[in-house]
């Protein structure tokens, strides 16, 4: 009985944790989709259904989508003269938010039903919408025989952005390195600009001779410690 309890209890796990890992929309509090995303090009995702049915969400539509354990928001930016959503990952949340775009998130090529007539294919396009070099294209959905076995997959430079939120849109933080040498005075403008309120946070941010990303990450993790809100 008791080896029949475990087997119970370990089936029970594993179906949770398969729950657990699914991909989920948000479109509102309270209202989500669960499944696979397949693709994201920053300003749209795609969102393979449990019947393996396929739906593209549009980012001014939907609040955030969770994949692979990260949370992906929705959030409005300027981008030459006109306001535009897209799809931020965040890092850090509280007082202060960090959030990344780019990096390591690539298009999947989903597995159609041997039934289907037709197998669809994606691909996410580049861009040139001037954030962070570039974000933008399109995911397009095709099919047919001499679709290609594979799309390429295309891996962004990572640029970040900061938000206080009550104090404005979020700003793009270059955090230093291969990405944005030689802008250590403009990070202090832009870090000081959200977080002057704290003396110790606003020393360290004076201190620094380079901002890499851990750094960034880090004063702001300190930063919501010391000023968490009630």
């Amino acid at each position: 009985m008791k080896i029949l309890h475990l087997l119970i209890f370990g089936l029970c796990c594993l179906i949770a944790h398969s729950i657990s890992a699914q991909d989920i929309v948000v479109i509102k509090d309270g209202d989500f989709v669960r499944g696979t995303i397949k693709a994201t090009n920053f300003s749209t995702v795609v969102l393979k259904n449990e019947d393996e049915s396929i739906v593209q969400y549009e980012a001014k539509k939907i609040k955030e989508f969770i994949w692979n354990g990260e949370t992906y928001v929705a959030k409005p930016i300027l981008i030459g003269k006109n306001l535009e959503f897209r799809f931020f990952r965040l890092l850090e949340q509280g007082t202060v938010n960090l959030y990344a775009i780019g990096g390591n998130t690539m298009a999947e090529e989903p597995r159609p039903k041997r039934s289907s007539k037709v197998r669809p294919s994606f691909s996410v396009g580049g861009g040139t919408g001037g954030l962070g070099g570039g974000i933008g294209g399109g995911i397009s959905i095709g099919g047919g025989r001499n679709s290609p076995a594979e799309q390429p997959k295309r891996v962004m430079p990572t640029t970040y952005f900061i938000e206080k939120p009550g104090t404005g849109p979020l700003v793009e933080v270059p955090a230093e390195g291969a990405n944005a040498p030689g802008k250590t005075q403009h990070i202090k403008n832009v870090l000081l600009q959200k977080m002057n309120n704290d003396s110790d946070i606003s020393t360290r941010i004076n201190a620094a001779d380079l901002f890499s990303p851990a750094l960034l990450r880090q004063i702001v993790i300190d930063y919501n410690k010391n000023n968490a809100k009630p």
